[in-house]
């Protein structure tokens, strides 16, 4: 049967969830505690605590000096009592004894209660905090606690408390006390009464979360959520695209019926969403963007300064519609796609157009190919501001107008901007690469003039320089620089021209050193000649001539040729190898291997072939040549006579 220790010991462990060695440390630092408050023990001395998990008995143990005569038992202990612990202990020495006071159980349950129920309160604490720190951007579910004017509060897992300000609640919705609510985690802070948990129910990514899970086709990463545009409690707009061929992105979220859009819809207190799809075409997208408006062009503009630009014309009875109420339906676009978006109806944008046609000089150009078409649509302008109904083709005719005027100017200013980039291009290539790694602080002019330059915010010489090619009354124009600044500017940065190009002079002549060293030390290239080839001495062999058909007589040759070979001759060769056996085709193809070096080989006659070998004999060196004029065989032998020609007689 299990002792009231572990009993309680249990009970704490299930109530606090937290692990078995965290309460038992907490337990342990209790009782060193309890012992250092019973007997007044200094902070310094080393003391532990043993706790049996069985019978919850506590074991003190101390570290003491070990003396003749204990004066201090707090701190001391008698030779013979450390010689008990350890065998080794000698005067002056340190050891580890029992040091358990008298009934310490009952003191330490009494002086030890407060730190235990800290030390448990601490490390419940660093659990909830590490817990949810790891469930920051998560759905948490929990239940309503408290409904108060600052917020709401939830209470979550692991006996957790979470807060939801006003400012996260969706507007509109009402809370009860035990409504269970799902809200996104948002934030976990470090507090003195412990985690404080943020939630809220406002944020975009709380509807990311629920199309993930609602949408398995997200969840799994087939269909991706490019962006959110929110307005809590009223609509919000999706832009999703399918990362497989075959999905449909739109329709994967939106489900069979709406069954899995609405679900989401539900749980936002019945807010509106729009789910489009994206496109890597600015233009087609910011056209979904504006759904369920119907866009007759979008017409980017990129190149002007600050945010990106996008001019949208739509049918006049689409205007309400794209902009939305309180224009909520432009601004959700322009959150969803980055752009900052002007709607015009197709009226008021002809009328733009012929307005900037007829007055401002940056459209002279294309006045001039739309001269013949301007009465055209002054005329529908005039009708339509008369009242009077305008035909379907008329309006075709100022949809064409206002494309072809936004197009040629779309045109135009790329143009420009490609101008201004080739004027920047030149202006850099004048600027030496030195003065960009000059820093401003490192430029050598007055004062006056550098308190001028910085607070243009010029970083380095060559940014300074590089404005002076663009536009030098640029800098002329800045608050402080006159004339005389001007030209001590520019002696300056004509200072670090100068060093510029010695830096280069210098960097070409190290480039050129090494190889101009390298030509003059490099000896004239040698034409490789070839070495005459050692040609032997050979003895010539005279051989009578042959009247018989010339199969017979090379029979008869290579017979002669068979005694001398049995002749010992003294052939001083470097290498002697066996050749092929000189047939008769060889022979009188005359071919480089038939006149070579040859070896000479003994045949028998046909009836004897069968009973003798072939034998192969290292032989002397020998060539043969025949004359087919004289019918004559001529065979040569090496022989060593200090002289490279051959030597014979036919």
């Amino acid at each position: 049967m299990k002792n009231e220790f572990v009993l309680a010991f249990n009970e704490v462990l299930e109530e606090k969830q937290l692990p078995k060695d965290i309460i038992m440390d907490a337990l342990q630092a209790a009782m060193i505690s309890a012992y250092r408050r019973a007997v007044n023990a200094s902070n310094a001395q080393h003391v532990d605590a043993v706790i049996d998990p069985e019978t919850g008995k506590v074991i003190i143990y101390a570290e003491k000096e070990v003396v003749d005569i204990v004066q201090d038992p707090r701190t001391e202990v008698a030779l013979e009592d450390a010689q008990q612990v350890d065998a080794e202990a000698k005067l002056g020495g340190m050891v580890i004894v029992e040091s358990t006071p008298h009934n310490f159980g009952r003191v330490a349950a009494q002086t030890a209660r407060q730190v235990i129920q800290q030390r448990i309160r601490e490390a419940e604490r660093d659990a909830q905090f590490s817990h949810f720190s790891r469930q920051m951007g998560e759905i948490m579910s929990g239940v309503v606690q408290a409904v108060n004017a600052q917020g709401v509060t939830l209470g979550l897992d692991m006996k957790a408390e979470g807060v939801m300000p006003r400012n996260q609640q969706i507007p509109g919705e009402r809370f009860r006390v035990h409504d269970r609510v799902r809200a996104l985690l948002v934030e976990v802070k470090i507090s003195p009464r412990g985690p404080q948990i943020i939630l809220s129910r406002a944020h975009r990514n709380f509807l990311r979360r629920l199309l993930e899970n609602e949408v398995p086709e997200i969840y799994h990463g087939m269909v991706e959520i490019r962006s959110i545009a929110r307005e809590p409690g009223q609509r919000s707009k999706v832009a999703v695209a399918a990362l497989q061929p075959g999905v449909d992105p739109v329709g994967a979220c939106v489900g069979i019926r709406g069954v899995r859009i609405q679900a989401i819809v539900r749980e936002l207190n019945d807010e509106k969403i729009d789910v489009i799809e994206w496109s890597p075409d600015a233009a087609v997208y910011i056209a979904k963007a504006l759904s369920p408006a119907r866009v007759s062009g979008v017409y980017l503009n990129d190149l002007a300064k600050g945010a990106k630009t996008a001019t949208v014309v739509v049918p006049e009875d689409q205007l309400s519609l794209a902009i939305g109420r309180d224009g909520q339906n432009a601004r959700l676009a322009a959150k969803l796609t980055g752009w900052r978006i002007d709607i015009k109806s197709l009226p008021e944008a002809a009328s733009d157009s012929l307005r900037r046609l007829q007055t401002e000089a940056e459209y002279a150009t294309m006045a001039l190919y739309e001269a013949d078409l301007l009465p055209t649509v002054e005329a529908i302008l005039a009708k339509k501001a008369e009242g009077r109904p305008v035909t379907p083709e008329e309006y075709q005719v100022l949809t064409q107008f206002v494309d072809r005027v936004e197009r040629g100017l779309i045109r135009q200013r790329q143009s420009e901007r490609q101008v201004e980039d080739d004027r920047l291009v030149e202006a850099r290539g004048k600027v030496p690469a030195l003065a960009f790694e000059i820093a401003m602080e490192d430029f050598e002019v007055s004062d006056r003039v550098y308190a001028v330059i910085s607070e243009a915010g010029f970083q380095t010489v060559g940014d300074l320089m590089l404005q002076m090619e663009l536009d030098p009354d640029a800098v002329l124009g800045l608050a402080g620089m006159g004339p005389k600044g001007m030209k001590e500017l520019e002696e300056a940065l004509e200072r670090i021209r100068e060093q510029a190009r010695l830096v280069e002079a210098e960097q070409v002549a190290l480039e050129a050193a090494p190889e101009e060293e390298v030509e003059a030390a490099a000896p004239a290239e040698e034409v490789p000649t070839e070495e005459p080839a050692v040609v032997e001495a050979v003895e010539f062999v005279e051989v009578e001539p042959i009247e018989v058909a010339p199969v017979e007589a090379v029979a008869e040759i290579e017979a002669e040729l068979q005694v001398e070979a049995e002749t010992p001759v003294e052939v001083e060769a470097a290498v002697v190898e066996e050749e092929e056996e000189v047939t008769l085709d060889k022979l009188f193809t005359l071919t480089p291997e038939a006149l070579g070096i040859q070896e000479a080989s003994e045949e028998e006659d046909e009836d004897e072939t069968d009973d003798k070998k072939k034998k192969k004999k290292k032989k002397k060196f020998v060539e043969m040549e025949y004359d087919p004029e004289k019918d004559f065989l001529v065979v040569k032998k090496k022989r060593k006579r200090g002289e490279a020609d051959w030597d014979g007689s036919w």
